[in-house]
């Protein structure tokens, strides 16, 4: 292995997400835009549907929390026996080649 390519300069950053403050930038606006939109629940919560699902009338603005929670629950648990029937061994697309060698 040549001994350089260990020896390399860092480099200046290139993209925007490599510079710290524009990634802190980005995260605060992202917490903003969240905090502005939780506070909003709670103002234009009686300005919802007249007729909402009964579940949605018993719990109100947790609804939709509980609904992803449960629903990516349910996907985790479900995603592990799928990987046992979906998986392919490392040398899948090697074995059939005549090319490997």
């Amino acid at each position: 292995m040549n001994q350089n390519y260990h020896d390399h300069q860092i480099k200046e950053p290139v993209g925007w997400l490599d510079k710290p403050e524009a990634v802190r930038r980005f995260f605060f606006a992202i917490y903003l835009i969240c905090g502005v939109l939780l506070v909003a629940e709670f103002f234009l919560i009686s300005a919802e549907n007249a007729h909402p699902h009964p579940l949605e009338e018993s719990v109100r603005f947790l609804v939709y929390p509980m609904y992803g929670f449960i629903s990516f629950w349910f996907l985790v648990l479900v995603a592990k026996p799928m990987r046992k029937l979906l998986i392919r061994s490392e040398d899948y697309y090697e074995r059939g080649s005549d090319d490997a060698e």
